[in-house]
């Protein structure tokens, strides 16, 4: 083993061992079909008066929010309004939330949407706890600083899971950087499961967001900082996608299939957060820094190409979650059932119109690709083998080249 390798397993043991030590107590949850309609109250009996709803345009526009403000209304309880989130959420869209926030003297977040609102929430609530705390100084592990105002999530997509992380991801504009804001402090105390907001969803979010939430899991069971809890939840999280992903991608008004895909970014989300990811996101986060790419088009994209590239170290792993996805036969030594899970993920992406490849990927950025998701990834992330920026720089070439 390398100096630098001896040096990042090291730098992950100490992770380990300090995670013992924090608060992994999961939000209360609301689930079932309508179950949005029990926040208005439960906010207003908390003594809750006064609400910031973090979203985006688009899900206004669809009228996904009406029921939850109507609620709010015959509850009694204010409301104000951020709309402007964008994508890739930037500083900017974070500030002008917390901003909201602070002018209107709320003493509540709702985050209502996919990744993209439920980052910019967490990151406007922890601004707003923290005025004299820009977010570059929060950036990286247990920075946030105070604890953050109350937090409750309402994810319209089935893919982040960041109703129960303690991550958010945010965007400079100014450098195209893309990263992550880690501290428990971020974790929502409150999460709404309804699959009626989900149903809605056109395919193309479903396929993607599905796969984001399949790469949570998959990273997470990989990984070396697994616990019995995450390892159930990630195996869980795999078996439930495998099984409804593609139902809800076909027949998006099937709420059974919606209410499971719900269940199971909620599952890889409690996997990942604890477990950590690896390349996958340290590449797609670069990506969507650089070139405004999806953060689930992205990880579906990368996540059979990472896995390639680990070749043997994840052949044991990969092999008990073809087992568990009911991929490949008995008749499979661990490397091919390994290949053929990678296999299937390549193929669901084919059946759900997800491209093989990043175009948008120059040549000239390569390297600087590759040395950010290497500045990411190492020494943080707890993966099966720890690659350099030569070796990411390699895996970016395929991703752009396709199979």
């Amino acid at each position: 083993m390398s100096i630098f390798n001896a040096y990042c397993r090291l730098y992950q043991g100490v992770y380990r061992g300090l995670a013992r030590f924090l608060d992994w107590s999961q939000p209360r949850v609301f689930s079932g079909a309508g179950s949005i309609k029990q926040l208005p109250d439960f906010v207003r009996d908390k003594g809750l008066r006064r609400a910031l709803i973090v979203t985006d345009r688009w899900l206004v526009q669809l009228g996904l929010v009406n029921s939850l403000l109507e609620g709010l209304e015959q509850a009694g309880v204010e409301y104000f309004v951020y709309d402007e989130t964008q994508p890739n959420p930037t500083i900017g869209n974070a500030e002008a939330a917390c901003k909201m926030f602070v002018d209107n003297n709320c003493d509540f977040v709702i985050a209502f949407g996919g990744g993209s609102p439920m980052d910019c929430a967490k990151i406007a609530a922890a601004r707003a706890a923290n005025p004299n705390r820009p977010v570059s100084k929060m950036r990286g592990q247990l920075k946030v600083g105070r604890k953050t105002a109350l937090l409750f999530a309402v994810p319209t997509t089935a893919g982040t899971g960041s109703e129960v992380t303690l991550a958010a991801v945010i965007t400079d504009p100014e450098t195209h950087e893309k990263y992550a804001v880690n501290d428990p402090k971020l974790r929502p105390k409150y999460a709404v499961l309804d699959p009626e907001l989900t149903t809605g969803l056109p395919g193309k979010i479903t396929s993607t967001t599905g796969m984001d939430a399949l790469t949570h899991a998959v990273e997470a069971y990989i990984g070396r900082s697994n616990t019995r809890d995450t390892r159930f939840n990630a195996e869980r999280a795999v078996r439930l996608i495998l099984e409804n992903l593609e139902t809800a991608y076909n027949n998006g008004g099937d709420i059974d299939a919606r209410e499971n895909m719900l269940l199971a970014a909620h599952c890889a989300g409690i996997a990942f957060t604890r477990a950590y990811v690896g390349y996958v996101h340290a590449i797609a986060h670069t990506l969507g820094g650089m070139y405004g790419i999806a953060h689930g088009l992205a990880n579906a994209v990368i996540l059979p190409y990472v896995l390639d590239a680990f070749g043997s170290s994840v052949y044991g792993s990969l092999s008990r979650l073809a087992d568990i996805a009911g991929v490949g036969d008995d008749t499979m030594n661990n490397e091919e059932k390994a290949k053929a899970f990678i296999a299937e993920i390549r193929e669901m992406n084919r059946r759900m119109d997800i491209p093989d490849r990043i175009e948008q990927i120059k040549d000239e950025d390569i390297p600087l690709i590759a040395g950010r998701a290497a500045k990411e990834g190492n020494p943080l992330y707890p993966v099966p083998r720890i690659f350099r920026a030569d070796e990411l720089a390699d895996i970016v070439k395929k991703i752009k080249e396709g199979n």
